[in-house]
């Protein structure tokens, strides 16, 4: 089941354990069916039927591959971003066929994921490589942040069991609950679902919004959230 929701708050993140949080912490990670690191910047995955993958993700391939834009978000596996206030949406892409197809986004370091069965997880949409077609997913955006934001807070609810890459600018920090977070800054989280707090004491100097204003604040006593040494506007 793949479906696109749009609303003020994300889903209730379902777990049936608690995820391995060590696979951001480690430098490398185990190589997956599909997924691999080729090195730290670039994905290595192996397709035999469908996966799903950004749009313009695609440096190089080999075998007999075909590369469909998935640009609506409406319905199936036909969308992945809402589109922004801007007119412009930021697709994914179905990759058929079979072969090998190396993915990179930017210069962005590459994390692979390995959800179990009933594991989720739920991601920046700036920040998801590809992920196995098995995989469901869900879009919803965090309204409350439109104006920090073009089109709103946009995330992805990935749910396993299947293979999930994703990209950060440099290492990422992986902190536990109760946390505030950066928007701009916030990568992922798992078991905890977050709160939109502002800061209307932060004025910009220069005139322009200061991130800083705006706050994710997760709490709880489980999960986990993952943040990046930058400020993805």
């Amino acid at each position: 089941m793949r479906k696109v929701v749009d609303s003020t708050e994300p889903p209730s993140v379902r777990l049936g354990a608690p995820m391995d949080t060590e696979q951001f912490e480690s430098a490398t990670t185990p190589d997956d069916e599909t997924f691999r690191l080729e090195n730290s910047y670039t994905l290595d995955a192996a397709v035999d039927g469908t996966v799903m993958a950004k749009a313009g993700s695609m440096v190089a391939y080999t075998g007999d591959l075909s590369f469909t834009g998935q640009a609506s978000a409406e319905g199936g596996i036909t969308g992945f971003l809402k589109e922004a206030a801007t007119g412009e949406g930021t697709p994914v892409m179905a990759i058929e066929g079979s072969g090998t197809v190396y993915l990179a986004d930017h210069g962005k370091k590459v994390q692979v994921l390995t959800l179990a069965d009933g594991d989720a997880i739920t991601v920046n949409g700036e920040d998801v490589l590809a992920f196995d077609s098995g995989v469901d997913y869900e879009i919803n955006t965090i309204d409350s942040l439109a104006g920090s934001f073009a089109g709103g807070f946009t995330n992805v609810y990935l749910q396993g069991p299947g293979a999930v890459a994703i990209t950060t600018h440099g290492d990422p920090v992986v902190v536990e609950p109760p946390v505030s977070t950066d928007p701009a800054a916030t990568v992922a989280w798992s078991d905890t679902s977050p709160t939109v707090e502002v800061n209307r004491s932060l004025s910009d100097m220069v005139g322009q919004e200061s991130g800083e204003r705006y706050q994710m604040t997760f709490e709880g006593p489980d999960g986990f959230v993952v943040v990046q040494p930058y400020e993805e506007l």
